[in-house]
């Protein structure tokens, strides 16, 4: 799916600063975001575990578990993100069925990679 595509007219973007904090550990959830430029490194314990890439999002789990953030989120260079609340995500969900699938796959593939790392 090409989220770039599909959200490069949003509105609500938000640029930030290469090493500019998006979200920390512990943090309560609030949104999820995609990647529209630019590269996240997702940290665990200060631990660098997944660089995010345009195209791709980060944040959904603490979105749809209702819990504190994971992880933080760091901008590895200058990037545009688009933030995605739960009420857009629902919004997304029932007009985009294919969006929660590609969410869904996302979320195996990192729970995977987490896995693997373990």
């Amino acid at each position: 799916m090409d989220l770039v595509g599909l959200f490069e007219s949003a509105e609500n973007k938000r640029t930030y600063s290469a090493g500019e904090t998006i979200f920390n550990e512990g943090d309560e959830r609030d949104m999820m975001y995609v990647v529209l430029e630019g590269n996240i490194t997702i940290q665990l314990h200060g631990k660098s575990i997944n660089t995010i890439k345009p195209g791709e999002i980060f944040g959904e789990m603490a979105l749809i578990s209702a819990s504190t953030r994971s992880a933080s989120a760091v901008a590895s260079t200058d990037c545009v993100l688009v933030p995605v609340d739960e009420s857009q995500f629902i919004f997304m969900v029932q007009q985009t069925p294919y969006f929660a699938l590609h969410v869904m796959r996302e979320l195996v593939h990192k729970i995977r990679n987490m896995s693997e790392m373990m």
